[in-house]
């Protein structure tokens, strides 16, 4: 409890930097990928700039808003966990009145931007922030919490693709459905660092849920992944580089399987060292994203 009487050593804008996760861009650039896609795909590869732009922005004032929220749920967690316990309002660098503010000021920003969106994307912005203020309870009632986070995930989808073309339609559902399964895939990796903080603590995550057969479960999530993407390139038709894109993203998630077999189910004689791939993973994941980015760009128009 040593570190929560520690005075604060570093400015107070940076420290709310650090809250809204700004010094760590890959969580905030993973959101907005499926934005971009769905808004690249419904647009025929030639949105609006100035759309383009409130979606950026959106993506970044949302994803800052929900890590608010979820430190404000778990600010008597956090400290408990290794990997948390330097989060500001873990460490009471920040009051929980100062968490309110910033999450208020950062949805708000969010209404704002939203306000540019139709009528249809407004009323989806809407919808998703409870699911979004929901996720850190779904922690403590639900089985596989990451769900939840999907599908807030799969709201930008929903919102984007309406944003550009004022209706969902068949291929915004199915790019739903892989951004789903995509996002349960990613984040099941990312539980598996915390999983013995979280059984200690009680708190649920798909990780644990899937016990031995975690690999397996991201495995066929990123599988599923594959296969609904496979359907969106048809259905669109979707020219050249998209497909290689796709394949691109299919020998990496592959690999990933075998990185993490390789650390759950260690050989006899492998080393006892073995380092744990989880925020490589991650972090990987942002890549294919925006490589399946721009093959989704470049397959449309070609």
């Amino acid at each position: 409890m040593q570190t929560l009487l520690e005075p604060q050593s570093e400015p107070t804008w940076r420290t709310v930097i650090r809250l809204l996760r700004w010094n760590k861009p890959a969580g905030r650039f993973i959101l907005m990928v499926p934005a971009l896609w769905a808004v690249f795909l419904a647009a025929k590869g030639t949105p609006p700039l100035p759309l383009v732009g409130v979606i950026v922005l959106g993506t970044f004032a949302t994803s800052a808003a929900g890590c608010v929220i979820n430190d404000l749920w778990d600010r008597d967690i956090d400290p408990q966990v290794e990997r948390t316990s330097d989060r500001p309002l873990a460490s009471r660098a920040l009051t929980v009145r100062t968490g309110i503010i910033v999450a208020f000021v950062a949805l708000c920003c969010a209404a704002i931007l939203a306000l540019y969106l139709n009528t249809l994307s407004f009323w989806l912005c809407v919808a998703a922030v409870p699911v979004i203020v929901c996720y850190p309870l779904a922690k403590r009632v639900f089985p596989v919490p990451q769900l939840v986070l999907s599908i807030a995930w799969g709201f930008a989808v929903l919102i984007c693709w309406t944003a550009a073309v004022s209706q969902l339609e068949t291929p915004t559902w199915i790019l739903w459905g892989a951004t789903v399964l995509w996002t349960l895939g990613f984040d099941t990796v990312y539980a598996m660092a915390d999983r013995e903080d979280d059984r200690r603590l009680g708190v649920k995550s798909s990780a644990i849920f899937f016990g031995n057969y975690a690999c397996e479960a991201v495995a066929i999530f990123f599988l599923g992944t594959v296969i609904l993407l496979a359907w969106l390139g048809t259905t669109m038709h979707l020219h050249l580089a998209f497909w290689i894109a796709l394949a691109l993203g299919t020998i990496v998630w592959a690999g990933q399987y075998l990185q993490l077999r390789a650390v759950e189910r260690p050989s006899p004689d492998a080393p006892q060292d073995i380092p744990k791939p989880y925020g490589k993973i991650f972090g990987q994941n942002v890549g294919i994203g925006f490589t399946l980015l721009a093959g989704m760009i470049v397959g449309i128009l070609a």
